[in-house]
């Protein structure tokens, strides 16, 4: 009998992400207390299937994409409400959606089309900033953690400014200011993964172009 690979655990751990998702996305206009709890927990669990995939052996393409897609579909969620909340900053937010969907989604394209089982996966030959972002897993979980918080804080600071640390300042503020660089430049990798892709997608077409005019000589 094969395996229900639907039943593995780090799949219903992504189950349990996507409900606390929702519920987080329930309470993002009124509670932010219960929305933040949800939406950070529903992070937070994030690593804990990866870990599971790999100590249980359960590692599935169905799980890899469930992840990935509750990663997009969850940040995307939130960044359109916090459009709602600062429409003055409303296009920074749109420009902030369309890079990330537009990067993951080719990026991904140009691995599948090279053959590749994972977007993760880099050649040698690729740029050296997206090989270490992806193969290094502090540099990747630090960068998407600390891009999470800053939109979280930016959320959490449109209600309160937490309470206060030092010289008035309140502690979300504080987050928010440690964690705008890394968003930053999570943007730009992100930008610098979109133009890889697009140009290994490039090579890929020039490449097949080259050997149908073989073909027909």
């Amino acid at each position: 009998m094969s395996d229900n690979i639907f039943l593995f655990v780090p799949n219903l751990i992504g189950y349990a992400r996507i409900i606390l998702a929702f519920i987080s996305f329930y309470y993002m206009p009124s509670d932010h207390i219960k929305a933040t709890f949800c939406y950070l927990l529903s992070g937070l669990l994030d690593a804990v299937d990866g870990h599971a995939a790999r100590f249980l052996n359960q590692g599935t393409k169905f799980g890899a994409m469930l992840d990935q897609l509750t990663d997009r579909c969850a940040t995307m969620c939130l960044l359109v409400t916090l459009a709602c909340f600062y429409p003055k900053w409303m296009i920074l937010f749109q420009l902030s959606m369309t890079i990330d969907i537009a990067s993951h989604w080719i990026h991904q394209q140009a691995a599948l089309m090279q053959g590749k089982t994972s977007h993760k996966f880099i050649d040698a030959a690729a740029n050296p900033v997206i090989r270490i972002y992806y193969t290094s897993r502090p540099v990747l979980f630090c960068m998407c953690a600390g891009n999470e918080l800053f939109y979280s804080m930016l959320y959490l600071v449109y209600f309160t400014p937490g309470p206060t640390i030092i010289f008035g300042v309140g502690l979300f503020h504080i987050l928010l200011y440690i964690t705008t660089p890394v968003a930053i430049v999570k943007t730009l990798i992100s930008l610098l993964q979109l133009y890889v892709a697009c140009i290994n997608i490039g090579i890929i077409d020039t490449n097949e172009r080259a050997i149908e005019a073989r073909k027909k000589k």
